[in-house]
């Protein structure tokens, strides 16, 4: 199966590796052929990632039949309307799914969109959570910003140049992409 692996984390201090290692792994173990590896270092909530992007261009030529991803939290943290309909969008292409720590989902049947949105919900609610701790560690027992602290925190250059907007190393272009396809005799 031609599978298409999508790796997400929030911010560059955090090691794209170990989600790539055990998925590659398991493309391994199963038997898939992995076209491409799709990485992203960008919050789950933002709607718009650029390998992310990147995937579902190449998805509607299908130019894959399988994407793979380590759980739905790392596929998005956008909520249960925008995770169900970039699932569906997907399956309507003829594309599968997978996620490596949710197998249930395999097996879950009629109740796939339900636990799907369970889910997904969970995920956007640990997101909310993270986001208020984050918040509230930027604060004194007085309610003022710590000393050296912007209103986002320490990070005070200009969020275009963050290095946690998109990881460029997981997104080829289309002329890139083409070449990598016809070198595996693929397209």
């Amino acid at each position: 199966m031609k599978t298409a692996i999508y790796i997400r984390v929030s911010t560059s201090k955090q090691d794209l590796k170990n989600q790539e290692n055990q998925l590659k792994k398991h493309c391994l173990d199963k038997g898939y052929e992995i076209i491409h590896t799709f990485l992203d270092v960008v919050s789950g909530k933002e709607k718009s990632r650029p390998a992310f992007d990147q995937m579902y261009y190449y998805a509607r030529k299908r130019l894959f039949d399988h994407v793979l991803f380590w759980d739905l939290s790392r596929f998005s943290r956008a909520g249960t309307l925008y995770t169900l309909q970039k699932l569906k969008e997907l399956e309507n292409l003829g594309i599968s799914w997978e996620s490596h720590q949710e197998s249930y989902f395999n097996s879950a049947g009629e109740f796939k969109d339900v636990v799907l949105s369970i889910m997904s919900t969970l995920a956007k609610i640990e997101r909310d959570k993270i986001s208020q701790r984050t918040k509230a560690g930027l604060y004194d027992e007085h309610g003022n910003l710590k000393d050296g602290v912007g209103k986002r925190g320490k990070d005070k250059r200009n969020r275009k140049s963050r290095s946690d907007r998109g990881l460029k190393r997981g997104v080829l272009n289309k002329d890139e992409f083409i070449r990598k396809m016809k070198r595996k005799l693929i397209i």
